[in-house]
Formats: structure tokens, C-alpha cells, sequence
């Protein structure tokens, strides 16, 4: 716990005068707070506020990195907020989650209500890490009870390194844009080879076939955007039980070589990173290129 105050302004010519930076007594630094005095809204003094956010976005990540660390292998499961209890895929996702501890696994969800209540629910009851990685929303998110840890978050991209980083598999249910950007997200990160294979099952062929078959007939074949192993990143099933068994099974140094095949980069391109990803290669320049190149280099 501390208490820091600082005031930066005056002698740099790259702030403007009078910034203050307030940081208030905080657990596990969670939260820094800025504050303009009497400052004018041009465009240094904005670049400037910008600059000091970081330290807000840095503490998310040191928030997330201290609470997440210790659950050990952990299911991220993902769906729709609005599945009512009464639903039949509600009581599904509920046995997901007590599959999931039986099998030895945390079970992180979104923390608010339905599928993810649902995940939550089966993990509480078993007795395991039931882990919900809220977010603040103009429309207040109601938080599940069934959470043995949880975070709240103001930043989705902070959010979503959580769910990526400390997961082994992803598990899908029928969900709207949310569950949506979860799953193409989770395909692109194994299509572009930017983090090691994992298991994305998606659950309900009535939900998910109509989707599956527009991308086989749309992007693979007529406009040819993705490639035919492109459409096997992921299962699609109605059994739960089938689902945690995906999981389990799933061999990532396998799964490695079938999606790279002779073509695999160089060990240095896959090295694990903190934040869950691998490295990869930075692009080369063209030769033709005019660009300012900003990026910053270790």
C-alpha cells in the first residue's frame, strides 16, 4: 500500500505546465487517477494526458497478472448474458463447469449473467476456481454470485490477454457479438501462428452449423479469404461431456505441427511472451518504403 503524488510539467518541452498526477492509496496498484489544473485542451496537452493513461492500463494488466497467476489450467468459457436459468443450454453450461473442476480445471468466464453465470455456477458448486472477469459497461453488468475470484476490468483488450493467457481451451455456447468476437478472435490467434494452438469446442450444431457452413461456402470456397485447414481450428459439438474430453486430449505441440506443417518459423518466433502470445517475426521494410518506422525496439 502507497501513496504517491507527483507533478510533472515546466521544464519539459514534450508536457505542458501544470499536469498533475495523483495516486491515491491503492491494493496491488490498482487504479492511478490524472488531473488537469487550468490547462488548455490543445493538442500537447491531450497527447500528454494520453501518455500518463498508460500507467491505469499498466495497473490492469499487474492486477490481472497478480489475481490470475496461482489458479493453475483453467477453461475459458464463453456465451450469451441473456440465456435464461430456465434454458436447456443454461443447465449444460452449469455441468460444463462442474466437468471442468472434475477434470482439474479453473473455469474463468466474463462474470455477468447467463452462460456465464451458468459456467460459474457449476464450478462454485464443485468446489473449484470459479473466475469471473467483469467489465465496466455504460449499462452496468450485474456480476454473477457465483465467483470465487473475480476482477473487473475498464479495458476489453486487457480482458481479453486474461482469458487467452491463462487458458488452455476455450469452450463455446450460443452467445451474440461478444461470443462471437470471442471465437473468430481465438481463430485468428491460431490461423496467424501468434500464440500456440489451443481448443475452441463450440457447443449446439443447431447454433453453430448455419455460421460454419456460410464460412466453408463463402470464405473458403467462393472468395477463397481463408484456407481449407483454416476450418479445422475448431469442434463443434452437443455433448458437454465430449467438449471437456476435446480439452483434455488436446495435444498443443500436435496441433503445432499439422497447422505449420514444413513451413514452421524459426524458435525464436515462438517464444513465449508474457502476456500469452509468441513473439513472431517484426516485418521487413519495403525497400520502397517512406514510412517513419516509430516502433520501439528492445
Amino acid at each position: 500500500m502507497a501513496t504517491v503524488n507527483v507533478i510533472a510539467g515546466g521544464g519539459s518541452p514534450r508536457l505542458p505546465d501544470r499536469i498533475f498526477l495523483k495516486a491515491w492509496p491503492v491494493p496491488r496498484g490498482q487504479a492511478f487517477f490524472l488531473e488537469r489544473s487550468n490547462m488548455a485542451f490543445n493538442h500537447e496537452s491531450e497527447m500528454a494526458h494520453e501518455t500518463w493513461r498508460l500507467f491505469r492500463i499498466v495497473a490492469e494488466f499487474v492486477d490481472g497478472f497478480e489475481a490470475m497467476s496461482d489458479i493453475g489450467p483453467a477453461v475459458s468459457v464463453f456465451g450469451s448474458a441473456r440465456t435464461r436459468p430456465d434454458d436447456p443450454i443454461y443447465k449444460e453450461a452449469v455441468e460444463c463447469g462442474r466437468q471442468l473442476v472434475d477434470a482439474g480445471y479453473a473455469v474463468i468466464t466474463g462474470g455477468g449473467p447467463g452462460i456465464m453465470e451458468a459456467a460459474n455456477r457449476g464450478a462454485f458448486d464443485a468446489g473449484g476456481h470459479s473466475i469471473g472477469l467483469n467489465i465496466s459497461l455504460p449499462m452496468e453488468q450485474q456480476p454473477n454470485p457465483f465467483q470465487s475470484d473475480a476482477l473487473t476490468f475498464r479495458y476489453f483488450f486487457v480482458r481479453k490477454v486474461m482469458f487467452v493467457k491463462y487458458a488452455r481451451g476455450f469452450i463455446i455456447f450460443p452467445g451474440g457479438y461478444g461470443t462471437m468476437d470471442e471465437f473468430f478472435e481465438s481463430l485468428t490467434l491460431i490461423q496467424t501462428c501468434k500464440t500456440e494452438p489451443f481448443p475452441v469446442v463450440c457447443i449446439g450444431h443447431d447454433f453453430w452449423d448455419g455460421l460454419i457452413d456460410w464460412m466453408g461456402s463463402r470464405l473458403r470456397d467462393k472468395y477463397a479469404t481463408i484456407s481449407p485447414k483454416d476450418m479445422h481450428h475448431f469442434h463443434i459439438t452437443d455433448d458437454v461431456s465430449e467438449a471437456v474430453q476435446i480439452v483434455r486430449d488436446f495435444n498443443p505441440e500436435q496441433a503445432a505441427q499439422a497447422l505449420m506443417g514444413e513451413a514452421a518459423p524459426p524458435p525464436r518466433a515462438t517464444v513465449q511472451t508474457a502476456e500469452g502470445t509468441w513473439t513472431g517475426i517484426p516485418p521487413r521494410p519495403h525497400p520502397n518504403s517512406r514510412a517513419t518506422d516509430h516502433t520501439a525496439r528492445p
